[in-house]
């Protein structure tokens, strides 16, 4: 495994398994088959109703909790000092542990500014060993590292090879903020499975397509949280230390960058009265 240093000094796994629509009712065999194919890091969120199973899964797994590295968020309808505080302790008890390693703001509506005042009291009272954010564009992500007390450590954002976040990235690394992807594969979208040129670079190093995507998500620095609910996918996606991308790969793939979401985006306004009405 591969790690990153925060910029508040904490060690985060470069690779993850994600629990992004897995069934709370699977949830729990799901990480305990992630965590004995090898990771460390699992995300989860409220949001995805999910996070009792994830904690059932890290106490009986016999892996210490200090090797493991959990992510939750704060979801919408928590933002806000009060609500978001009262979530913190919420998601604890979920996840059945003393605290969790990073917490991040799922998305940029409501009172978010109320919601990281509660995870930077969090944070220092040792609930939480690094606070970030989710789905944060430049401009709400500028604002927010000007005027927080403590510079979010995290931002996760859907980064794939058509989505690659290029001027995004420009600004995380100006204010130290660490990119991590959600959506590796895009789902599936645009032939990914499928793309000739993912495909040609997967022979070439013997490799799957998945796997080719996620070296190259991390031989860009960027954190990746795969998902799936089969073991030999897990394993599959977690086997990608033992080859490197050359120079032609990396180009090849970055060409394949179109600078927009395949799912949605944050400045459309239906989007955004469709995630704040998730809220109310």
């Amino acid at each position: 495994m591969e790690y990153v240093t925060l910029n508040n000094g904490v060690k985060m796994p470069m690779l993850g398994y994600g629990v992004y629509q897995v069934d709370p009712a699977e949830c729990e065999r799901c990480v305990t088959d992630a965590i004995d194919a090898g990771y460390r890091l699992i995300d989860t969120a409220q949001a995805y109703h999910n996070e009792e199973g994830v904690g059932n899964a890290i106490v009986k797994c016999g892996v210490p909790r200090g090797e493991l590295f959990i992510t939750t968020k704060v979801w919408i309808s928590n933002a806000g000092y009060e609500k978001a505080k009262a979530s913190i302790d919420q998601s604890l008890q979920k996840l059945r542990t003393d605290y969790i390693d990073l917490l991040l703001i799922h998305q940029p509506f409501g009172d978010y500014y109320g919601s990281w005042r509660a995870m930077e009291e969090a944070y220092r009272a040792g609930k939480l060993r690094a606070i970030g954010v989710s789905n944060f564009y430049p401009d709400r992500l500028i604002d927010l590292c000007t005027f927080c007390s403590v510079t979010p450590a995290v931002n996760q954002v859907e980064t794939h090879v058509f989505q690659q976040q290029k001027a995004a990235r420009e600004i995380m690394d100006k204010y130290r903020v660490q990119h991590e992807s959600w959506g590796p594969f895009a789902e599936g979208r645009k032939g990914f499975f499928d793309n000739p040129v993912l495909a040609e670079i997967a022979r070439k190093h013997g490799k799957s397509v998945a796997q080719v995507a996620l070296r190259y998500l991390l031989q860009r620095g960027v954190i990746a949280i795969p998902k799936s609910v089969r073991k030999e996918r897990m394993q599959q996606n977690i086997d990608v230390f033992d080859f490197s991308l050359d120079q032609a790969d990396l180009q090849a793939i970055a060409e394949l960058d179109e600078a927009q979401s395949a799912f949605f985006s944050h400045y459309d306004p239906a989007t955004v009265e469709f995630l704040t009405g998730l809220g109310k």
